[in-house]
């Protein structure tokens, strides 16, 4: 009896298997398929606005965590429900998928573009690098503050993308100055000639074609999956089952932390320098659009304010999370860190070595550097002086139409240059004539459509026609209504919960996806509880950025994660103290600089007076 039992157990449970691998193949296909059906009940038992406003926004956010859908297709569903449930007009729903957000991208993204064309980006990245020095723990703060100023005008993706090629390189010459040193001392030792190992030459060679094949892959805002094509060279792939299996390339397990560190370092600060500007992440432009639709009597978001606010908060993270990786790592030795006059080890002038042989590389600076690094500069300027707040910028020059120009009018004057600007100048032979080139602007249209991020532009659609659909429906209204308990808790511990909540939440999701969701939950959370909308608001969309834990969370996670040298286990130890890290820092400075700046504590004359909704669901 026990063998007949044991048998049919034995033959159930292949055919379990069998059928749990189907469900697994086909998960996202039922996902999408039984979600809307699921929640049917919700506008057909409780037949309100507000039910079905409800209905769509759950069908939707659970595509965007889930990603059964492609986030930009998902984000087209309003367009199509909200008019079957007679909430808005088609019209009224196609307008909001194209605002003054998508105008300020287009102009930003023509900068990108023109910046990774002529490798502006890899000047600017070694530069820094070489200014710093090349003592691993001053190496890694380098490639910090490089990858960090990048990512505030370039998407933290791209900016990985670019930086780290050069890291590779670098991480892959302490290898080998190491193996040289070693084998140098058997050579002394044994009197016997022993050739030590040589990938200078490999790394060279084919770092440059692996950086341009990243950044056309990885490029744009995204924070969904990554299709990373890494094959720096023959030896690498060679050598890297080997660093995953038993960390058999390295030396030693000192230099097998540098390189996890220098990884961690680029992940990590290609998020954390986008905080700093409007236009440094998609998180950030999103919330700034979707606050000036909602309170448009408020003109206290604008580049210059954020960047105030920002910059001290972006600096402090970076220093802690430096300090944090090399505690973690390698141990934070001050006497080692300081100390001046000390002989460069083979692995530091193997260092130094590659990165001047690389800056060598790119020769001295060409025409369309310059070009573009003006127009940068110029755009930056043009934006802070715009309308600064303590004094007046040049915005004050046409009271007739105050609030008529924003950062997108600056973002596409400059954004048009390049389409006008020759990316070639005339030349003259010997004989004094002028060589006429073709004319070439500095950026082509196909250029810039491979750059321009058109996933998100959707996506950041789909989100204001769902704030529209809330407002059109009442449903805001209800959900401030049912909040208004939530008052009696200080507000520290509420933006504490909010900020945990979206910063655990988006390491699972995309961060435009989670901050798209939240938004409209807060902004009438605040306003029931009669809190300045701006104290809630603002660190809940700089913890949206936090997603620092998994390889999946963040596309530069999942850049650096690729080469080889980390584990999973690595990036959550690094990335759980990184999110802690950041998530103190944002309630400090909220709690601090940023009163003063946007008057926290007063609730403001531009946001709507609290008013409970009788109407429910």
């Amino acid at each position: 009896m026990l063998l007949t039992l044991s048998t049919d157990k034995l033959s159930h449970h292949p055919r379990a298997m069998k059928i749990l691998r189907k469900l697994l193949v086909y998960r996202r296909f039922l996902l999408i398929l039984f979600t809307p059906i699921l929640l049917l009940p919700l506008p057909l038992i409780i037949r309100t606005k507000e039910a079905e406003c409800a209905y769509t926004l759950f069908v939707v956010a659970i595509f965007w965590l889930t990603e059964a859908l492609p986030l930009a297709v998902s984000a087209l569903l309003p367009a199509l429900m909200f008019p079957l449930f007679g909430i808005m007009a088609s019209k009224q729903v196609a307008s909001a998928y194209f605002k003054d957000f998508h105008l300020l991208l287009t102009g930003v993204i023509c900068l990108a573009t023109s910046i990774e064309k002529w490798n502006l980006h890899k000047r600017i990245a070694l530069k820094m690098v070489m200014l710093v020095g090349v003592n691993p723990a001053w190496l890694t703060l380098g490639f910090m503050i490089s990858s960090a100023f990048l990512s505030m005008w370039l998407s933290n993706t791209s900016c990985a993308a670019m930086v780290m090629p050069v890291v590779e390189a670098v991480a892959q010459q302490i290898i080998s100055a190491k193996a040289e040193a070693d084998a140098l001392e058997m050579t002394y030792a044994n009197g016997s000639t022993n050739h030590a190992l040589e990938l200078d030459e490999n790394i060279n060679d084919c770092e440059g074609v692996d950086g341009k094949e990243k950044t056309k892959q990885a490029n744009g805002y995204s924070n969904g999956s990554v299709h990373t094509a890494h094959a720096v060279c023959h030896v690498e792939k060679e050598t890297k089952p080997e660093a995953s299996e038993g960390g058999g390339k390295y030396q030693n397990q000192r230099d097998h932390n540098i390189c996890k560190i220098m990884c961690l370092c680029i992940a990590y600060s290609s998020t954390i320098g986008g905080l700093t500007t409007l236009t440094g992440t998609s998180t950030n432009l999103i919330f700034a659009e979707q606050f000036n639709t909602w309170y448009p009597d408020c003109q206290c978001i604008n580049f210059g304010s954020w960047f105030i606010l920002c910059i001290p908060i972006t600096i402090i993270i970076l220093l802690l999370s430096w300090i944090w990786l090399q505690w973690l790592f390698l141990g934070f030795n001050f006497k080692e860190l300081f100390q001046c006059g000390k002989a460069k080890s083979a692995s530091e002038r193997s260092s130094a070595q590659v990165i001047k042989d690389e800056y060598k590389k790119l020769g001295p600076i060409s025409y369309p550097e310059i070009v573009t690094l003006v127009l940068f500069f110029l755009m930056a300027l043009l934006w802070f002086t715009r309308d600064p707040g303590f004094v007046s910028g040049w915005a004050s020059l046409f009271p007739e139409y105050r609030g008529f120009a924003t950062d997108s009018t600056v973002a596409l004057i400059i954004g048009l240059l390049f389409f006008i600007i020759p990316a070639k100048t005339l030349s003259r032979t010997s004989n004094g004539e002028n060589i006429v080139f073709d004319y070439t602007p500095l950026i082509t249209w196909k250029e810039f459509q491979a750059c321009m991020p058109w996933e998100i532009a959707m996506l950041v659609g789909g989100g204001f026609a769902l704030a529209d659909g809330c407002e059109v429906s009442g449903l805001s209204h209800w959900i401030g209504s049912k909040l208004t308990p939530l008052g009696s808790l200080p507000v520290w511990l509420i933006i504490l919960i909010s900020s945990l909540i979206v910063t655990s939440v988006t390491e699972v999701a995309s961060n435009p996806a989670t901050i798209t969701i939240f938004l409209p939950i807060l902004a009438p959370l605040a306003e029931a509880i009669h809190v300045n909308p701006l104290y809630i608001l603002i660190p809940t969309t700089l913890c949206t950025s936090f997603a620092f834990l998994l390889p999946v969370a963040n596309p530069p996670n999942a850049i650096v994660f690729s080469y080889g040298h980390l584990r999973v286990t690595d990036m959550v130890k690094a990335g759980l103290g990184v999110n802690i890290i950041g998530v103190v820092v944002v309630m400090f400075a909220v709690m601090t600089w940023a009163v003063p700046l946007y008057d926290l504590h007063t609730y403001p004359s531009w946001a709507p007076v609290p008013s409970v909704n009788k109407t429910g669901l």
